[in-house]
């Protein structure tokens, strides 16, 4: 894989790479989940759900890869089944978020970490659209000519996660820095956490 790597045009990363840098800057579901998990837990959560969210994006790249994510559009049923869980898991997020009064200054820990990380990775992984979205967006960049397909995917498709992972590391953490600053927000700053994911869920499982 690393020859085929190789065989890729320069110019190809580039346009590759330039069009993911809008997409990462672009708001949608991942960062507005990003920032908010770094305005409620401080910065090492917002970058460990960087990390899920990045990890996840691999997920869809390899079901992309090995043409699973074909089925989504084949069987709209599993489509739909798995907006709505991905919908339902943001809700329990929002109410979560609304109902926590504990000190978001003073949480910050390991297993907060951890929970950022892993609702990251599964906001991200049930999230059918992002799916959808590498199968569509990826292949644009492979050349059959070149090797093959679904080989060039993972290639493609690892850059993808890894340049959105640092990109929302970043915001992330800067979300938690600014958060921990305001000692007196951290009240609103739950609710704000709660009223994003209850929008994403909103918005996952209606459009």
């Amino acid at each position: 894989m690393l020859d085929l790597a190789l065989a890729i045009p320069l110019w190809t990363y580039v346009t590759f790479m330039g069009a993911a840098f809008v997409l990462y800057v672009t708001p949608g579901a991942d960062m507005m989940f990003t920032l908010a998990s770094g305005m409620r837990g401080g910065a090492r959560s917002g970058m460990a759900a960087a990390v899920g969210i990045g990890l996840g994006v691999m997920g869809h790249v390899v079901i992309a890869a090995a043409g699973l994510a074909v089925l989504l559009l084949t069987y709209p049923i599993a489509y739909d089944a798995l907006r709505y869980a991905g919908a339902a898991y943001l809700l329990w997020l929002a109410w979560h978020s609304w109902t926590d009064t504990s000190d978001t200054t003073q949480r910050e820990g390991r297993s907060d970490t951890w929970r950022a990380f892993r609702r990251g990775f599964l906001t991200n992984i049930l999230n059918p659209k992002v799916g959808l979205f590498v199968l569509a967006f990826l292949p644009q960049f492979a050349n059959p000519a070149i090797g093959p397909v679904w080989q060039q995917i993972l290639i493609l498709g690892t850059l993808l996660a890894v340049g959105e992972l640092a990109v929302y590391c970043v915001l992330g953490g800067f979300a938690g820095l600014a958060a921990a600053r305001i000692k007196r927000a951290s009240g609103w700053l739950g609710k704000l956490s709660a009223i994003v994911f209850g929008g994403l869920a909103l918005r996952l499982a209606w459009n």
